[in-house]
């Protein structure tokens, strides 16, 4: 029993270490940001679950192969967030805020590529709304 015991340790301690994505800053108006990349479906279907805050001037930004409405849920997600949609040329689509825990889908207004999820507020506080461009996105996943 002993022996069973070891080996469960180790496996417990790996599970709860937090799995670092690829990150990059992008240009949101005068704002430089740095996201962590969600690029392919375990990482978008991750998000930020799990997780009890989310630093200032910090996101993630989900990165899809193509074009396509979208729809978001907060299911195991703690962190106030607001999200924004964007297009193939990073124009945002809209902005909503999302409600921890909300298992209702908040849905893009339009075909989206691009999604940003700051904490709630971010993008008023910092004057982005419909139409502005983020810059320095990168390109579509393969995923």
């Amino acid at each position: 029993m002993l022996w069973t015991l070891s080996l469960a340790l180790p496996l417990i301690s790996c599970a709860s270490k937090k799995v670092m994505l690829p990150m990059a800053d992008i240009q949101v108006g005068q704002k430089t940001i740095s996201v962590e990349l969600a690029d392919d479906p375990a990482e978008r279907h991750q998000g930020l679950m799990y997780r009890s805050s989310m630093d200032t001037d910090h996101g993630m930004l989900f990165v899809y192969p193509s074009s396509a409405p979208r729809s978001f849920w907060m299911e195991n997600t703690s962190i106030p967030l607001s999200i924004a949609f964007l297009d193939e040329t990073g124009r945002v689509l809209n902005i909503e805020d999302m409600t921890p825990h909300d298992r209702s889908g908040v849905p893009s207004a339009g075909s989206a590529m691009y999604a940003l999820e700051m904490n709630r507020g971010w993008f008023d506080r910092n004057g982005v709304q419909v139409g502005a461009v983020i810059a320095g996105l990168p390109g579509p996943s393969e995923n």
